[in-house]
């Protein structure tokens, strides 16, 4: 698994959790200030990691901002994304088998290495989402295709 992970700062937090996702044998992407060492554009890392896993060059993204806010709503404009801004592992794996979300978006403030660890690996967990959310995980790919379809 290929996974895209950008920061808007280069937080020890996702230097750890980058870290961490080599240490369990998956390819780590390491964008924005992750990359660079400096802050960045939160808005330009949001949408880089975005563009990574809607082009299919990771099989998913993992973004970090001081809030998590700023680089989730920049992901979510770029067409096929859904990025979830999550706190605990519950949230994170309920994100990925319900609404099929494909990027995972954390805060750099309040997140701890150990809820981080619980966070990537419930995250990781799951395979593929809930086939009873078929319905609803389709018409989110129609809305992504037509923003005036009536539902």
């Amino acid at each position: 698994m290929r996974i895209a992970i950008g920061s808007d700062d280069a937080y020890s937090i996702a230097r750890f959790i980058y870290e961490y996702i080599r240490s369990k044998g998956y390819e780590a992407i390491a964008l924005g200030g992750l990359k660079t060492g400096k802050l960045e554009s939160w808005v330009k890392v949001g949408f880089e990691v975005a563009r990574y896993v809607a082009d299919r060059m990771a099989d998913t993204g993992i973004l970090l901002c001081y809030t998590g806010t700023g680089v989730c709503i920049a992901a979510n404009k770029v067409r096929g994304v859904r990025a979830a801004l999550v706190f605990d592992a519950a949230t994170a794996r309920y994100a990925r088998l319900w609404n099929d979300a494909n990027i995972l978006v954390l805060s750099a403030r309040l997140l701890s290495e150990e809820v981080a660890k619980e966070v990537v690996d419930a995250w990781i967990s799951v395979e593929k989402p809930d086939p009873s959310e078929s319905e609803n995980i389709g018409l989110l790919r129609r809305l992504d295709e037509d923003r005036y379809l009536e539902i």
